[in-house]
């Protein structure tokens, strides 16, 4: 299959309104044929996520229920998210084009994070405003965000309350992890990226998903490599409709079409794996963080019903599996751009 053909199959079914059947059915043959997955498969249901990704982002939750209940053989023990029963957004002249050109180069090594950073920008730049309501409204079918958010954005957390916490207690362990790897304890600067200017309420969910991202790694069970931020952004998904986990998942699922299809098991497994367990975890929007330092993450979790992520696979596998085949290269070095470019992204 040339590259002219992948890039048409994939823009066929980022620009049509998946049905949701379909996607079942897709899925499972997907898991059916394993290594010999055919490409055109991985390329229709990558541009299905794509398109509820970009221009049907209350469709995200539908899309990978069906996804994670078809590839896991079993069904999701919550109820369905709602959709906002809205037409898809038209889909920008350049869009599909400009995002088929960021698979190519960085399944091909092409990128560093700087040209990765422009050109994802570039991508979501090219969304009209309307698009960035709708994924607000959308926020608010998923449990727990009406009475997470607040009208005004989370205060910073200071690093000497976390230094003042007991041994052995979540705040002792997030000043551990902030410290020893030199980490921002906001990933980013929220004025620098204008978080405070995005509708509510996603100004707080951006505002506190950065500042919370290496707390739900700790508490929820989710290590520090490549393959578990793949699945922290299908968890974070799963809990509030986290738009830049989607956008950022369908360019991975876009990468892994064009790659061989025997790495295609490891990702799928961990992507459904971990919305589901998104999905069957009370809502950690609602966690007081600031309240609880003091508190172990094993006393946190049973305080607020959260399960550790029970992975399929081990945690380092893309670190410790990259020479082996291209496609776990193709993730690592994706992964890499991605640590690199969140702030393209976070104002999804």
């Amino acid at each position: 299959m040339t590259s002219t053909e992948a890039q048409d199959i994939f823009i066929k079914h980022a620009n049509v309104p998946f049905d949701i059947e379909h996607i079942g059915d897709l899925t499972g043959r997907l898991k059916q044929t394993g290594r010999k997955a055919s490409k055109a498969d991985r390329l229709s249901l990558a541009g299905a996520l794509a398109h509820a990704a970009f221009l049907a982002p209350d469709r995200t939750g539908e899309v990978y229920d069906a996804v994670s209940q078809a590839w896991l053989d079993k069904a999701i023990d919550t109820p369905k998210i709602a959709t906002l029963g809205m037409q898809p957004e038209a889909a920008p002249t350049d869009l599909w084009d400009m995002f088929w050109a960021v698979v190519e180069d960085a399944s091909a090594g092409k990128l560093d994070a700087a040209g990765i950073t422009e050109r994802t920008a570039a991508l979501g730049g090219t969304m009209p405003p309307a698009s960035v309501q709708r994924v607000a409204e959308m926020s608010y079918t998923f449990p727990g965000i009406a009475d997470a958010t607040t009208d005004s954005l989370p205060l910073k957390i200071d690093l000497a309350d976390l230094a003042a916490q007991p041994a052995g207690s979540l705040g002792a362990e997030f000043h551990t992890l902030i410290v020893d790897n030199k980490f921002d304890l906001e990933v980013l600067d929220r004025a620098e990226i204008g978080l405070a200017e995005l509708p509510y309420p996603l100004d707080y969910l951006n505002t506190r998903i950065l500042q919370a991202h290496d707390l739900w790694h700790i508490t929820a069970g989710y290590e520090t490599t490549a393959l578990h931020e793949i699945a922290l952004s299908a968890f974070q998904m799963a809990q509030f409709g986290h738009n830049y986990s989607a956008q950022f998942l369908s360019i991975v699922a876009a990468v892994s079409a064009l790659s061989p299809a025997s790495g295609y098991k490891y990702l799928m497994d961990t992507i459904t794996t971990a919305w589901v367990h998104g999905r069957e975890t009370p809502p950690m929007m609602l966690i007081p963080w600031e309240n609880v330092w003091h508190k172990s993450a094993a006393e946190i979790r049973t305080d607020f019903g959260i399960s550790e992520y029970k992975r399929p696979h081990r945690a380092d596998l893309i670190e410790k599996t990259a020479p082996l085949t291209a496609f776990i290269r193709m993730v690592a070095n994706l992964f890499q751009i991605f640590k690199g470019s969140q702030q393209s992204i976070a104002k999804s």
